[in-house]
């Protein structure tokens, strides 16, 4: 228990953004079904049928996924309204929000029922989805308003319905891309998708729009708070979807031709657009986690806090001691003879956070400006490799093992391996396990990339992690938290983490499409995903905490 209490608040968000993929892809994939497979394809032959078999299955899929996620969800806040509160599981599932989890459960075990075999009960599906849709947002930031509480629920019900019809409905488009030959059945399937996708983009900024009057409120606070930072960053990232959909919706229309270069193209940013679409809802997920922005009037970052954090500095390349940082001092005072207790000063999972001096954020610069310098040699090694010039650049993925090495060394420098704090005592605090998952990430992703380069490992599949894991890896920094008593603080250092973020999640999309594409798409993506690498290595460079 005391564990998984450590570890909830990252463990929620981490539930949390399964539980929205999952959701969407089930109520996407019963849409596209009901507005387009069945209308389109129910009497187009054996094809046809074979869009709606995936269209269905796509939907199960998705469904056995969010009823396991749901249940460890309900499990985890179970357990802890139970331990945290002296009362009974029964009692605690009483609540508001185990309520809602059971009724999406039921709705979604009735569903998965249906959707096993094709009968007359088909036409309940719809139904259970919007069953769904709403026992989620009972728990939703909508429902926890005083004011304007109906307004709210329809605009955010609104909002998930277009993300549900547009992102979610993407895996059973592809298999109908992968299903259907070029042809006018194609081509119907697509325009009709493309249709939805459109109406779904207008819901979603209409009722985008109204959440940011009623969320957000004023500039000062889209930019001065946590809040309003992360809708920025869902904001770039619905950008860049629209980008990819504008041009999805030019090949579409060149579907009934003979051609198969607009059919692949199309494929091939269907599938970046799963991949950023869930990205998008992991984010949607941490933004749910945190206080509207127009209720936090009190430890705001100001344009010139901001601007004076960004302001470039040249970089620290030399390391304060360990010995000098506040947890180790702290430790040293407590443990003089005329102290009368020599307790720990920082336990992980106390709710108080470590402490922190002028050295601390020396310590943490250092880091991060060392391992600007590792990223930018990967980029421009990258580069190198590229123009065909330097085949011995070829291995710069084991630049990233350097790179994982060093962190994992000199992150946490009060936890586990060199710090006092025991394994088990440091896996207590979830930045120290994130940060050493970030290292599991780069060690895997940079031993599959380099085997594939040097023709060590020629699996076909195997050039595709290092672009997955980066992505995955972009997605966590996403929803990477810190433990930082200040407020502001905190709102500044994650700041600099956010373009990081983004760049790395267009690096490994950029990255797939080299994979994917062919043509002058794969050389420009071949150019794009190292530049975006050298752009990163350039932010850790000039990253600062004071």
């Amino acid at each position: 228990m005391a564990f998984l209490l450590d570890i909830f608040g990252f463990l929620t968000v981490l539930l949390s953004g399964l539980t929205r993929t999952a959701q969407c892809f089930y109520v996407g994939s019963i849409a596209f079904l009901f507005l387009a497979a069945l209308p389109i394809c129910a009497h187009s032959g054996v094809l046809g049928d074979r869009v709606i078999i995936v269209s269905r299955k796509t939907a199960a899929y998705s469904l056995l996924v969010m009823i396991a996620v749901l249940a460890a969800s309900l499990w985890a806040h179970t357990a802890i309204l139970a331990g945290t509160t002296d009362g009974s599981y029964l009692n605690a599932l009483g609540g508001t929000y185990a309520s809602a989890q059971l009724l999406r459960l039921g709705a979604a075990v009735v569903a998965l029922l249906i959707l096993c075999r094709r009968s007359r009960a088909d036409i309940f599906l719809p139904l259970l989805a919007l069953i769904d849709i709403g026992a989620g947002i009972a728990t939703s930031h909508a429902a926890a308003r005083l004011d304007n509480q109906l307004l709210l629920i329809v605009t955010t019900t609104l909002h998930h319905l277009g993300a549900a019809i547009w992102i979610g409905g993407l895996p059973a488009f592809l298999f109908a891309l992968n299903t259907l030959p070029v042809g006018p059945l194609l081509e119907r399937v697509g325009r009709r998708y493309s249709l939805l996708c459109l109406l779904s983009v207008l819901a979603i900024a209409f009722s985008g729009f109204v959440m940011l009057v009623y969320y957000v409120g004023s500039t000062e606070a889209m930019y001065g708070t946590a809040y309003g930072m992360m809708l920025g960053t869902k904001t770039i990232l619905f950008v860049t979807l629209l980008g990819l959909g504008f041009f999805n919706s030019r090949a579409v229309r060149m579907l009934a031709g003979h051609s198969g270069a607009p059919l692949l193209r199309l494929k091939r940013f269907v599938e970046v657009e799963i991949g950023i679409g869930i990205t998008i809802l992991f984010v949607a997920a941490s933004i749910t986690s945190l206080p509207p922005a127009i209720d936090l009037t009190e430890g705001r970052a100001t344009l010139s806090d901001i601007t004076e954090r960004l302001s470039p500095k040249w970089p620290l390349l030399t390391s304060p001691d360990k010995s000098s940082l506040a947890f180790y001092e702290e430790q040293h005072k407590a443990a003089m003879p005329d102290m009368s207790s020599h307790m720990q000063v920082y336990v992980p999972g106390s709710g108080v956070p470590l402490p922190r001096n002028a050295e601390d954020i020396a310590w943490s610069e250092y880091n991060h400006h060392w391992a600007g310098i590792f990223v930018l040699m990967i980029g421009i090694l990258a580069l190198l490799e590229r123009t065909g010039r330097a085949p011995w650049a070829r291995h710069w993925p084991l630049l990233f093992v350097g790179l994982a090495g060093f962190l994992f060394m000199r992150s946490e420098a009060e936890g586990w391996p060199l710090g006092t704090l025991s394994l088990g005592e440091s896996l207590r605090d979830p930045e120290y396990v994130q940060h050493k998952l970030f290292m599991a990430l780069i060690t895997g992703f940079a031993g599959f990339e380099w085997s594939v380069r040097t023709g060590a490992l020629t699996r076909s599949w195997a050039r595709y992690i290092f672009p997955l894991l980066s992505a995955a890896g972009g997605m966590m920094l996403l929803t990477h938290s810190h433990s930082i008593a200040n407020v502001k603080e905190l709102l500044l250092i994650e700041m600099t983490h956010m373009p990081i973020a983004i760049l790395g999640i267009w690096a490994a999309w950029s990255r797939w499409l080299e994979l994917r594409l062919v043509g002058r798409g794969r050389e420009i993506c071949g150019w794009l995903w190292p530049t975006f690498f050298c752009l990163v290595g350039i932010i850790l460079i000039l990253y600062r905490e004071i």
